[in-house]
C-alpha cells in the first residue's frame, strides 16, 4: 500500500509566480527598509509570511459565493453562517466580525478593565496588543517544554496548570477569564491536549472564571489530539473539536485560518453576560449584527469552510506538509521547533545564526536572508514582534528567536517545499555571512508591521 500522503485536491486555476534575481531582491529589500511586510507580494517567490487569509478556496466555496445574500439586515447568508458556527461550537450567541483581531478588540473592550490579567499558553501578537491597548496584562503560562525548541513533547502548547493555580490564588480578583490558543502559534504551532484543556477549564471554573478559546486553528489541534493523545484515535476530528468547544464558555476565531476563507472572524459565546455590549460595539465599529463587516458571500464561504476543514484527508495532508519540510531540514542539520506544528515550520534563528547577539535581532536577520537568497518571505517571531522599547530607551528581548514559515492552505505543492528546503540548507552553509539589524523607526504597538531597519 503506498504511504505517500499527496495533496487531496485537483488544481483548477493557477496564478503565475514572477521570478526574481538575487540582485533584484537586494534592491527591493532596501526599498522596503529591511521589512518583509513592506515587500510587494508579486516580488515574492514563496510567500510563507502567514497562513491567515492566504489559502485557496474550494469549488464548493466558490459556488457558495453566488448564493451570497447582501441584504443589510437579516440576510440568509448570516443564518447559514450562524448555523455552521453553532453546529461546530454549541454556542448559541454568534457575532460575526471582519477578522480575528476585530473579535479580540470587541470582546476585550467589553469584558476587561485596566489592571486585569488574562492568562493563556501564549498570546499571539494582535491578542497581546489588543489587551495591552486596554491596559490589561497578557500573561503567558505555557509549559516549560514550550520554550525549548528541540525538546520533543506531543503537546508543547499545553498551559502550565500549576502556574495558573498560583495566579488564581494570588491575583484571582484581577482575572476576568482565562484564554488558551489552539494551536499555540507563538510557540511553534504546537497543539494543546484535550486533557490539558479539560483540567484548565475545571481550574478556572473552581474560581468562577470562564474560559475563552483562541480557536483559529481548532481543526489542526483536533487532528493532533486524534493522532497523539491516548484514547482519541478512533474519534473524528469533528467529534474532538466539538468536545474542545464544549469545555469552554466562548471563543474568538479568525476564519482566515481554519475557516478556510480569505476574510472573516467571529465571537461565539455560551451565555449572555457579554453579548449585548459586544453587539452594541459591533454596530458602532463593524456593522449590523447579521453581517459584522462581512459581505454575504464571505459568510457563505466561511460556512462551507468550517465543514471542509474537518475532513480527515485534508488534515492528514496539512500536518504532513509541515512534517515533510521539517524532516528535510533536520536531516540537513537545521534546528527547528520540534516536533513540527500544523500550519508552519519554525526555524530556530539563535541556533542558525549563533554569531548574532540578541541586539542584532537574529530572527529578523534570518527572515531577510531567506528572502535575499531564495525569494522566500517568512515572519519573525522573536524580539521584534514580542520585545518592546521601554521609556528609558532600552529594549526587552523575547526568550525565543524564531522564523515562522507559515503555509497557505491548498496553495503550494511538494516541489515548492523541496525548493524551500534547498534554499534554507544552502543558506545554512553561509550563515556567518548574515548580518544583524538595528531599528531605524518603530511604532508603540505591533511594531513589526511598520518598523524600518538598517544593517548593523
Amino acid at each position: 500500500m503506498p504511504s505517500t500522503i499527496f495533496e487531496p485536491f485537483r488544481i483548477k486555476s493557477v496564478e503565475p509566480i514572477r521570478m526574481t534575481t538575487r540582485e533584484e531582491r537586494a534592491r527591493l529589500l532596501e526599498q522596503a527598509k529591511l521589512n518583509p511586510f513592506h515587500l510587494r507580494a508579486e516580488d515574492v517567490l514563496l510567500d510563507f509570511l502567514t497562513d491567515s487569509g492566504t489559502g485557496a478556496m474550494s469549488a464548493r466555496q466558490w459556488a457558495a459565493l453566488i448564493e451570497g445574500d447582501e441584504s443589510y439586515a437579516g440576510a440568509r447568508s448570516f443564518f447559514r453562517f450562524e448555523e455552521a458556527v453553532r453546529d461546530l461550537t454549541g454556542y448559541p450567541h454568534v457575532i460575526p466580525t471582519h477578522q480575528g483581531r476585530a473579535a479580540e478588540r470587541i470582546l476585550f473592550s467589553v469584558a476587561t478593565k485596566p489592571g486585569d490579567v488574562v492568562p493563556s499558553n501564549t498570546h499571539f501578537d494582535t491578542t497581546r496588543a489588543n489587551l495591552e491597548y486596554d491596559g490589561v496584562e497578557p500573561l503567558d503560562l505555557v509549559i516549560p517544554e514550550g520554550l525549548e525548541p528541540r525538546t520533543r513533547h506531543p503537546f508543547k502548547g499545553n498551559i502550565d496548570l500549576g502556574r495558573v493555580e498560583r495566579l488564581l490564588a494570588e491575583k484571582g480578583e484581577r482575572v476576568p477569564f482565562g484564554m488558551i490558543t489552539l494551536t499555540n502559534n507563538s510557540g511553534g504551532g504546537q497543539p494543546v491536549s484535550l486533557e490539558n484543556v479539560r483540567a484548565y477549564a475545571a481550574l478556572l471554573r473552581a474560581h468562577g472564571k470562564p474560559l475563552v478559546l483562541d480557536a483559529c486553528r481548532f481543526a489542526e489541534n483536533a487532528m493532533f489530539v486524534k493522532l497523539r493523545e491516548p484514547g482519541q484515535s478512533e474519534r473524528t476530528p469533528r467529534e474532538i473539536a466539538r468536545e474542545l468547544f464544549s469545555l469552554a464558555d466562548g471563543c474568538l476565531v479568525s476564519a482566515k485560518k481554519d475557516g478556510l476563507a480569505n476574510i472573516g472572524g467571529f465571537i461565539a459565546l455560551r451565555d449572555e453576560r457579554w453579548v449585548e455590549a459586544a453587539r452594541n460595539l459591533l454596530i458602532l465599529t463593524e456593522g449590523f449584527p447579521t453581517y459584522g463587516g462581512l459581505a454575504g458571500r464571505d459568510l457563505e464561504a466561511i460556512a462551507v469552510g468550517l465543514e471542509e476543514v474537518l475532513h480527515e484527508d485534508y488534515l492528514r495532508y496539512r500536518l504532513r506538509t509541515a512534517e515533510y519540510l521539517g524532516e528535510k531540514l533536520l536531516r540537513g542539520g537545521v534546528a527547528i521547533v520540534e516536533p513540527t506544528g500544523g500550519h508552519a515550520v519554525y526555524l530556530d534563528a539563535r541556533s542558525f545564526l549563533p554569531h548574532l547577539a540578541a541586539a542584532d535581532y537574529p530572527a529578523w536577520a534570518l527572515s531577510l536572508a531567506l528572502y535575499l537568497e531564495g525569494g522566500i518571505r517568512g515572519v519573525e517571531i522573536g524580539s521584534v514582534m514580542f520585545g518592546k522599547r521601554l521609556d528609558d530607551g532600552t529594549e526587552t528581548y523575547h526568550p525565543l528567536e524564531l522564523v515562522r514559515l507559515a503555509f497557505p492552505r491548498r496553495v503550494y505543492t511538494q516541489s515548492h517545499f523541496d525548493y524551500a528546503a534547498e534554499v534554507i540548507l544552502e543558506l545554512k552553509a553561509r550563515a556567518r555571512d548574515v548580518r544583524g539589524v538595528r531599528f531605524a523607526r518603530q511604532a508603540r504597538y505591533l511594531r513589526h508591521f511598520t518598523a524600518e531597519f538598517r544593517w548593523a
